[in-house]
């Protein structure tokens, strides 16, 4: 086994994932059509509800602006509870990590398919969210379809940062500091509602490090169609912060499970 965790992840890990995705179909009465219900009422409470009551924001109009946030948004939480909840069941409570390394498939693999999964349910939820903005005509631009690229990236950040943190949490009821502290803030301050912009500075500051502002603007950008060069800055930098989180994911989930 080589001491290089990213060197043991084979063409197993696509097992992995397809194992997920088997459950999944097979339970898609449940599984397909609610993911749609709440950008709809989000799209409908906040946008035309409270958004009759805003003005502009940037030369948009209230749900031209938010729209795309929920696309970023619908994204982080999807991939993240993939990989906090499912994935701490399938490993301690349904012991299927402990089934599969059991077979020539690697520790790494399942880490690897697991994030695989989680980012295809983040790109999911970004396409529902799309088609819904589609049907309330709030999509205008082809570049919309290179969102769906920028939702793959992240999906593939919050992923990794989810089981980068179910590798140590000692209990199911731990992932509520995550998502208090972590994945809510971020839904409130990274650009979701408003501008960044009117943040004090030190917010702003803030506001620059947290994972969903990356995929925020470049989104907001690609659906109102404003595609800028800045949006590599973006892609790079969840890149980045995803890749390092999921070799830190190999590292000590092999320690959780073998050791």
């Amino acid at each position: 086994m080589n001491d290089m965790p990213l060197l043991n992840v084979s063409y197993r890990a696509v097992r992995v994932w397809q194992r997920n995705f088997d459950v999944f179909i097979r339970m898609w009465k449940t599984e397909l059509w609610p993911p749609f219900l709440e950008p709809i009422m989000q799209i409908v409470a906040l946008g035309f509800g409270l958004g009759a009551y805003v003005t502009a924001i940037n030369g948009q109009s209230f749900i031209q602006f938010i729209a795309p946030g929920f696309v970023a948004s619908g994204v982080m939480f999807t991939a993240s509870f993939e990989c906090m909840f499912g994935s701490y069941v399938r490993m301690e409570y349904q012991r299927t990590f402990d089934a599969i390394i059991a077979t020539p498939a690697t520790v790494e693999d399942v880490i690897a398919g697991e994030v695989l999964w989680a980012t295809s349910r983040g790109v999911f939820a970004a396409v529902v969210v799309l088609i819904v903005m589609l049907a309330f005509g709030l999509v205008h631009s082809p570049w919309t379809l290179a969102a769906i690229i920028v939702a793959a990236v992240e999906g593939f950040m919050f992923a990794a940062l989810a089981i980068t943190f179910t590798a140590v949490v000692p209990s199911i009821d731990n992932f509520n500091y995550l998502i208090t502290l972590g994945l809510t803030p971020m839904f409130l301050f990274s650009g979701v509602y408003f501008p960044i912009e009117n943040l004090p500075p030190a917010l702003q500051t803030l506001a620059w490090f947290s994972p969903l502002t990356h995929a925020v603007l470049p989104i907001r950008g690609l659906t109102l169609g404003a595609p800028g060069l800045w949006m590599v800055g973006d892609v790079v930098w969840m890149l980045v912060v995803g890749g390092a989180l999921f070799i830190a994911a190999l590292y000590l989930m092999r320690r959780r499970l073998i050791n």
